[in-house]
């Protein structure tokens, strides 16, 4: 099975950063992140994903009320760690699906293959506020906007052959330019001309993750790679649905000037799904986890997402004492697994849709 963790601040719950054993100022430095990375990965825990939103954490006392940028924490963690899978959060309805797909193909290249990222989406005036880009809209369209946003992501990400750097020193050319490709891809909201910025990450596409936590995100998980999943009473009906038929993908064909145009989703492949979970077994241990994660393995997930209440006391004891039970009971993997966050997922590297066509 594969074993995620989130990175959350000090941890998922909102007084983690009170107890004796945490500096507050490690927040900010990212030193809590890399400490948790670094043990998670030691253990042979497989991905990261860290915690993000565009609305500002609440003035309450007693918690947290602020937060890292997720991708800019994740390009902290990932010179500081090699093998494990590295997946920040970012939220797409108020930013530009190049910026994304750029800072993103950034991340694969500087972690050497091993990034990811979790989309997500903001429904809230707070937000629409905060950015000023747009009005706030209701949910099933901002998810479906996100599914143009990971298609023109992939295509951006292929705009580059993997050949394209050619480095010849005596023509003066570091890029052959006939392997650079447009896009031209237009989407209700948005348009997109190309080529990208950046190289073809070494992945091809960086692994595109969902976290389900409404109708309209399980129907839009089913365009990603991997997708998280609450533990809830709908769990085998979401399971189902992600399996019955694989991902619709967001299809495209060209219009009357030739430019790549959104339509209806088309495409099969199925997603690894993890069970995602908030867990505390510096208080309650690790037996009832281990039960719990047979139990989720017997009904068919690829493995569990873990949200520690407090990175600093919990992560030590997944790593030293549940995973270590996991292993025994042949659940998990060896701890010195390594290569691409997409291999450790059993995800092949994505051919380049523009390789040997034309610009």
């Amino acid at each position: 099975m594969i074993v995620g963790l989130e990175i959350d601040g000090a941890g998922a719950d909102p007084a983690a950063w009170r107890g004796a054993e945490v500096d507050p100022r490690a927040i900010l430095t990212g030193a809590l992140a890399v400490r948790a990375a670094q043990r998670a990965e030691a253990a042979g825990v497989d991905l990261v994903t860290f915690a993000d939103a565009l609305e500002a954490p609440e003035d309450v006392p007693g918690r947290v009320s602020v937060r890292l940028d997720a991708l800019g924490l994740a390009a902290r963690v990932a010179p500081a760690t090699e093998r494990i899978g590295l997946l920040p959060t970012i939220t797409v309805t108020h930013t530009e699906p190049f910026h994304v797909q750029a800072s993103v193909a950034t991340l694969d290249h500087i972690s050497g293959g091993r990034a990811g990222w979790v989309a997500e989406v903001s429904t809230s005036a707070e937000a629409a506020a905060v950015v000023g880009r747009r009005e706030p809209v209701a949910a099933a369209e901002t998810w479906r906007e996100t599914r143009y946003v990971v298609d023109v992501s992939r295509r951006l990400w292929d705009s580059w052959e993997d050949d394209a750097i050619i480095r010849d020193a005596a023509s003066g050319r570091y890029v052959d330019r006939e392997k650079l490709h447009y896009v031209d891809f237009v989407s209700p909201t948005f348009s997109v001309k190309g080529p990208s910025i950046v190289p073809r990450p070494p992945q091809g596409h960086p692994v595109t993750a969902v976290r389900v936590h409404t109708p309209e995100a399980l129907e839009a998980a089913r365009d990603a790679e991997l997708v998280l999943l609450p533990d809830s009473d709908d769990l085998a009906d979401q399971l189902r649905t992600l399996r019955a038929g694989g991902s619709r993908r967001v299809g495209v064909t060209a219009d009357a000037a030739g430019r790549t145009v959104a339509v209806t989703p088309d495409g099969a492949t199925v997603p690894v799904v993890l069970v995602s979970v908030r867990v505390r077994p510096h208080v309650d241990g690790v037996e009832g986890l281990v039960a719990a994660v047979e139990g989720w393995a017997a009904a068919g997930v690829d493995g569990v997402h873990l949200r520690p209440a407090s990175l600093e006391l919990d992560v030590p004891v997944i790593a030293d004492e549940l995973l270590p039970r996991l292993r025994e009971l042949g659940l998990v993997g060896g701890v010195e697994r390594g290569g691409s966050l997409r291999g450790r997922l059993g995800l092949k590297r994505p051919r380049n849709t523009f390789s040997g066509s034309g610009r």
